[in-house]
């Protein structure tokens, strides 16, 4: 595993695209603020980039830092989250401009599962977290699912937890908006 998140942090330092087990599905991931590199991760799912991507972080702290002003709110469903959670925030900053949406969010997870915490502890930055499947086509439960195109096209495929059959599930994902208002996403 520490080779595995030595290479992938250099690959993405150097501007490269990575194939990666999160917390949730297998992710196709590059750093959040490299526009660039962002640029090749739509090309790669084909999709426009007025979709946004999530990213991963690997601690609340740094939550702040992507994002301008975190509603109170955002703290304890960080805290209560029994399971991975996205949260959209407003006023998202710090990022690689095509990564947000329309409207200037970004959606934002803190990971607690094991690989891809040290994987963002490890580059210090946010790393971009998108499904690892060409845009309307059925994310890959686990590694085997992959299609050769989308493993053909990244830089780097991490080689932990490739055997894993289990089945994960995506994310919850929350809209916060102005004055702390909720909005469910995805359950």
């Amino acid at each position: 595993m520490i080779e595995d998140i030595k290479k992938a942090c250099q690959v993405m330092r150097e501007g490269g695209v990575i194939l990666y087990p999160t917390d949730t599905v297998w992710g196709i991931g590059c750093d959040a603020t490299n526009e660039d590199a962002v640029r090749r991760v739509y090309e790669i799912k084909q999709r426009q980039d007025s979709k946004a991507m999530l990213v991963l972080v690997d601690s609340s702290v740094k939550v702040d830092f992507y994002v301008r002003d975190v509603p109170e709110v955002a703290w304890d469903l960080i805290d209560l989250a029994d399971k991975p959670l996205t949260i959209i925030y407003s006023g998202a900053r710090n990022l690689a401009a095509n990564l947000l949406a329309e409207d200037g969010s970004a959606g934002i997870r803190v990971t607690n599962e094991e690989f891809s915490k040290r994987l963002c502890q490890q580059f210090r930055k946010a790393i971009v977290s998108t499904s690892a499947n060409i845009s309307g086509q059925p994310s890959p439960k686990n590694f085997s699912e992959i299609s050769e195109e989308v493993k053909s096209a990244v830089d780097y495929i991490v080689g932990y937890r490739q055997e894993e059959m289990s089945n994960p599930k995506p994310s919850s994902i929350i809209k916060l908006g102005k004055g702390g208002v909720i909005k469910i996403i995805r359950e």
